[in-house]
């Protein structure tokens, strides 16, 4: 296991980090990935006030005695966007309850995802100064934010100086926050990259088109060390729900080093496959459609659908396409058959793509019953 700084918080954290989302099948598994986990080297544990009994979990585990001392573990817990100062005491207090904690290392806001989250903490108000005054009386040792919103909020998220770290979206099969990488890093801010085998491709179970491009890689090998060779970020995601799913993350660990030669060569062929495959219907993905005014992510489902098309990652698409309408803030827009073919996206698109009808394509192949995201 390889640990890095996590920017100026100067914590030494596991490049990969436990994420407790989904070992909650019941107390005693969530001990055994727990342990298993930190056995393995993993010293960053992250929870949430929103995962079920995570925190609570976790927090009967930290009284016992652990294989290293608590001091040696970093802990992270989330709290939601709340606006009120007193409502978001409140919720830490139940949070150091539950983790059974005298102070936690990082409090992260849940999900910075609209411009409406991000008002309070720029303007240094409300919820924010809470989490401030624990700070100053050393319940919270570092203060920063997850997003699963567009790069232009995170920019200014991160811009306002007042967070130390970063959990946000950023894959090899999505690249677009490539900008707020390099301003979190440029920043000093620590950077987190969250969940890269679901999130980042449903990488663990590959289709075989895909499976066959990334030889003599895993496609969630590859994806591993595309993030892993970028010095700049500190810790990825994951998420097992049983000590077994760490086997196959783990074993790339200690590989932080840069992109070897057969490593690249494998991105050049996924690229050019992507290229040859898409042809005149490839999405560039440059984000010049928006804004739509039947509110699709134009972007996104183009993307899913280059995805499904180029390399079969049908079931991955399906999974976060079926999310649209049903999953609030989280994944914002509407599905592709809410297009009324105004045309106003069309002379703004570079590529001159047919963009009502790929949408519509989009939407026969991936559509299907709605999907929740996996803690509500």
């Amino acid at each position: 296991m390889r640990y890095r700084r996590f920017g100026k918080t100067h914590l030494k954290l596991s490049v990969f980090s436990l994420g407790t989302m989904r070992c909650l099948a019941s107390a005693s598994m969530f001990e055994k990935t727990l342990l298993g986990a930190i056995e393995q080297g993993i010293n960053h544990l992250e929870t949430a006030h929103n995962y079920g009994q995570s925190e609570q979990y976790l927090g009967n585990i930290l009284k016992k005695n652990l294989p290293i001392p608590r001091e040696q573990l970093y802990i992270t817990t989330k709290l939601p966007p709340t606006l009120d100062k007193e409502q978001m005491r409140c919720l830490l207090e139940q949070s150091l309850h539950k983790l059974q904690l005298d102070y936690i290392d990082c409090v992260a806001i849940h999900g910075i995802n609209t411009w409406e989250h991000l008002a309070p903490f720029a303007a240094q108000t409300g919820g924010f100064l809470a989490l401030k005054k624990a700070q100053e009386e050393g319940k919270i040792c570092h203060i920063g934010f997850s997003t699963h919103g567009d790069l232009e909020l995170i920019l200014a998220a991160i811009n306002t100086d007042l967070f130390e770290f970063v959990n946000l979206h950023y894959y090899y099969f999505f690249q677009r926050h490539q900008e707020a990488i390099a301003l979190a890093a440029q920043k000093d801010m620590g950077i987190f990259i969250i969940s890269p085998a679901d999130k980042g491709g449903g990488l663990y179970n590959p289709p075989p088109t895909l499976s066959q491009l990334c030889q003599p890689f895993s496609p969630l090998e590859l994806n591993y060390r595309f993030l892993l060779s970028d010095p700049r970020i500190t810790t990825l995601s994951v998420g097992p729900s049983n000590p077994e799913e760490l086997i196959e993350p783990l074993k790339v660990a200690d590989q932080d080093y840069p992109l070897t030669e057969a490593e690249m060569a494998v991105m050049e062929r996924l690229e050019a496959h992507l290229h040859q495959t898409l042809n005149t219907d490839l999405c560039r993905q440059c984000y010049q459609c928006l804004p739509c005014p039947e509110e699709i992510n134009i972007p996104e489902v183009l993307r899913l659908r280059n995805l499904a098309v180029a390399y079969e990652m049908t079931d991955f698409g399906q999974y976060r396409y079926r999310m649209f309408k049903n999953a609030g803030h989280w994944f914002p827009g509407q599905k592709a058959d809410s297009c009324t073919h105004c045309g106003q996206c069309l002379p703004r698109c570079p590529e001159q793509l047919n963009i009502p009808e790929l949408l519509f394509d989009t939407h026969q192949r991936l559509n299907g019953p709605l999907r929740r995201r996996l803690w509500e």
